[in-house]
């Protein structure tokens, strides 16, 4: 029987940095994969939490997701969520490689945004507003810096500990950070919410028409970051439209209200493509939920440069 190998996350970032996944995504978006294609993703619940699967297919590979996601893990001294990845050749689906879950999920959500904010952020943006301080908020400031020039990121959490400790990381980096409040918006040039909140982090009226926002870390119908006057009044992109009306509540929430018409959702891969331009008279917001097609790209490729 052959084993089959299996990238640690050492593996994965060895191979592969947040700008390689970048233009992964880039290249496979521009070669025709549709993102409202995919599947969805599933849930089932387990005696002591829940498997989250999240299967894709390509012409050349297949691939799932599993990740478990076990609440009194924490106390316990164990990651909330833990997963693995499994490849498998398209035509035989024959299994091909394991990755670590958590891993690709840490390289390739960053990604995803980078992907987006690369056609989203003026050239000459250097002004970075994090919310958030666990591994996500880390990972897009690094996935920022893979596509411009950063000079000064602000970390802005509700844990004040967390938060020194992630800007002394980004410090160590080599880029000026400080913690601050929601008020550092005002300046930003690209804004990253990376949060479990379930309300509006910031008034949105303070952002600038000039500065792009990135919404990556609610997930739910009744859960958002950003507030619908500032959905109103931007640009909204997303991965796929109908997945964005059915999971995403940074969206749902204001087309319930009257205040954004489906009409004018942008879909990632005609942003990529070049079939629908950026306005940039008005602050433009990439809305992510996480899909299942952007962890079997990265993992394919992954997986080509073994």
């Amino acid at each position: 029987m052959t084993t089959l190998p299996f990238l640690t996350a050492d593996d994965i970032f060895e191979r592969m940095n947040y700008l390689d996944a970048v233009r992964t995504l880039q290249r496979d978006l521009r070669s025709g994969l549709d993102p409202d294609a995919d599947f969805e993703r599933g849930s089932v619940d387990l005696a002591q939490g829940k498997f989250l699967l999240m299967p894709s297919e390509s012409s050349e590979f297949a691939g799932v997701k599993v990740l478990t996601v076990a609440a009194e893990n924490p106390a316990r001294g164990l990651p909330l969520i833990q997963g693995v990845y499994v490849l498998t050749d398209a035509a035989t689906l024959s299994p091909v490689a394991l990755l670590d879950g958590a891993a690709l999920t840490t390289l390739r959500t960053p990604a995803v945004s980078a992907a987006a904010a690369d056609l989203l952020v003026p050239d000459d943006a250097t002004r970075l507003v994090v919310f958030g301080s666990g591994p996500q908020a880390l990972g897009h400031v690094e996935a920022m810096r893979s596509i411009r020039r950063l000079e000064h990121v602000t970390i802005v959490a509700r844990n004040q500990e967390r938060a020194a400790s992630a800007a002394a990381a980004v410090r160590a980096s080599g880029i000026v950070a400080d913690v601050g409040t929601a008020e550092a918006i005002r300046d930003a040039d690209v804004i990253v919410c990376a949060t479990t909140a379930t309300e509006p982090l910031f008034d949105g009226a303070l952002v600038p028409d000039t500065a792009c926002v990135l919404a990556v870390g609610a997930h739910a119908a009744d859960a958002r970051e950003v507030d619908s006057a500032l959905v109103a009044r931007s640009q909204v992109v997303v991965e796929s439209v109908p997945v964005a009306l059915r999971e995403a509540g940074d969206v749902m929430i204001p087309v319930a209200e009257g205040r954004l018409s489906p009409d004018a959702l942008t879909g990632m891969r005609d942003l990529v493509t070049g079939a629908v331009p950026v306005d940039w008279s008005r602050p433009r917001i990439f809305k992510s939920t996480g899909m299942s097609w952007e962890d079997l790209s990265i993992a394919s490729e992954l997986y080509r440069r073994g």
